[in-house]
């Protein structure tokens, strides 16, 4: 049986970050890939996560109808404009545009904000031939691992996001299956792709291929909002660019996101809160964790 752990600010002192470099280009650049016409909050979310979580510089590529209100909105990022479908999705024809913005970043995020999944699997399809370099997959970008079970053609470490539904999506289980035994869910998936494999939910799982299976607890039910999880992934997205093993980014990354969760229920009320308002708390929790 694989051990479990779990996290606990003193794991995360006893498992420091790599040290941040004193300029932006040496913590790191993400790049992330997501939205669409009715969905480009997903993408500013992420964007403002990965730099909150210390990262140097984030690139956003999204549909081309967002892409000036993006810039706008998040004016520490640079933004492209990708070519879309009839019905606002990123076209599959972005796939080699997607890979080349990817060619000098230090971490890829991929799916916040996609919203149909035949869409996100024929760019996935599309992007990941000549896509190198750690890569975080996001939500509905679960519909490309369901296809391709083993990540045959993600080139370098991979991180996959998600919520219970998706992994079952992902598993071709019940939903029900996936809620009942989490743990052997996200044991199958890491056994099935070698991915770095974080669940969310009430508990966090964190499954790593070899090693133990870390368990973060904490959050609230106000984390239960949308755009959280945007959030979240922006968090490891960042912390992988800063260096952090994907193991670490996961694990730090689950726990800043539960761990946020609390301080602002603590400042607003458990319910109500939104998911914007994560971000702005994890710059403290990372002076606190690091003591």
């Amino acid at each position: 049986m694989t051990a479990q752990v779990h996290v606990t600010p003193a794991t995360l002192h006893g498992w420091p970050l790599p040290a941040p470099a004193s300029d932006k280009h040496g913590r790191g650049v993400v790049l992330v890939v997501g939205g669409s016409a009715g969905t480009p909050g997903a993408v500013r979310l992420a964007a403002e996560a990965a730099l909150r979580v210390g990262c140097g510089k984030v690139r956003i590529a999204t549909a081309s109808s967002a892409a000036s209100r993006l810039a706008a909105l998040v004016p520490e990022a640079r933004v492209y404009a990708l070519e879309e479908t009839a019905d606002g999705d990123l076209a599959a024809e972005n796939g080699p545009r997607i890979a080349a913005l990817a060619e000098d970043v230090d971490a890829t995020l991929i799916g916040c904000g996609f919203v149909d999944p035949a869409a996100s699997d024929a760019l996935l399809g599309a992007a990941f031939p000549d896509l190198r370099g750690p890569v975080v997959l996001d939500a509905l970008a679960s519909a490309y691992v369901a296809g391709h079970p083993e990540l045959g053609d993600v080139q370098g470490p991979s991180i996959l996001t998600m919520n219970p539904n998706e992994l079952a999506h992902v598993l071709h289980r019940d939903a029900a299956e996936v809620a009942g035994e989490p743990g052997r869910a996200v044991a199958e998936q890491v056994s099935a792709c070698g991915a770095v494999v974080l669940l969310g939910g009430e508990t966090k799982l964190v499954g790593v291929a070899g090693g133990p299976t870390y368990e973060v607890t904490g959050g609230g039910p106000g984390l239960a909002t949308a755009g959280s999880g945007d959030v979240q992934a922006g968090l490891v997205a960042g912390l992988l660019a800063r260096g952090a093993d994907p193991d670490q980014a996961a694990v730090w990354g689950a726990w800043l996101h539960a761990t946020a969760g609390e301080r602002a229920a603590a400042r607003r009320g458990s319910l109500g809160f939104l998911a914007r308002e994560l971000a702005p708390e994890v710059p403290a929790l990372l002076d606190e964790v690091a003591g």
